[in-house]
């Protein structure tokens, strides 16, 4: 298994074991040295801010996934783990992301023009036939082809 794919099956195991789950795993050097990311969220429908996974969330699977890869050492070389939430503002990342935060505000930028335009900001509306349904700001209904989909951002409401 690769050094990545251990992280990942490491983090799955202990965030399964606190009712939340991976949402990602990266790995980059950086400034300060290599960076090894996990991303936590709760599973299911969108969480309102309230919900959303919290600080003492990320620092008790830091500290179990951090004694777990000490004994394991899956990297040949010294790196800094963090362990945070995807964000208020999160990338969405095909169509059960944009079914699960129907009901929220998001931008989303399309390969190629759909309603003569390809960067689209609204309240999302689910998905059907395989297009993201967003309703404009100013009531217009889009259809987007999740194949055109470049990049879908959700946005902060207060």
């Amino acid at each position: 298994m690769e050094p990545l794919e251990r992280i990942r099956a490491v983090a799955a195991r202990v965030a399964g074991s606190r009712g939340l789950e991976v949402w990602d795993v990266q790995s980059r050097r950086e400034a300060i040295g290599h960076v090894v990311r996990v991303f936590i969220d709760r599973p299911g429908p969108a969480a309102t801010p309230e919900e959303s996974v919290s600080i003492d969330d990320c620092e008790q699977v830091h500290r179990e996934i951090s004694t777990i890869l000490d004994v394991e050492d899956p990297l040949p070389f010294a790196y800094t783990l963090e362990v945070s939430s995807p964000g208020l503002d999160r990338p969405l990342r095909g169509g059960a992301d944009y079914r699960r935060f129907a009901g929220r505000l998001a931008k989303i930028v399309v390969r190629e023009p759909v309603d003569n335009q390809t960067a689209f900001e609204g309240r999302l509306r689910g998905v059907e036939d395989d297009a993201v349904v967003l309703e404009g700001t100013k009531g217009r209904e889009h259809r987007l082809p999740l194949r055109l989909i470049v990049r879908g951002r959700l946005e902060v409401e207060f």
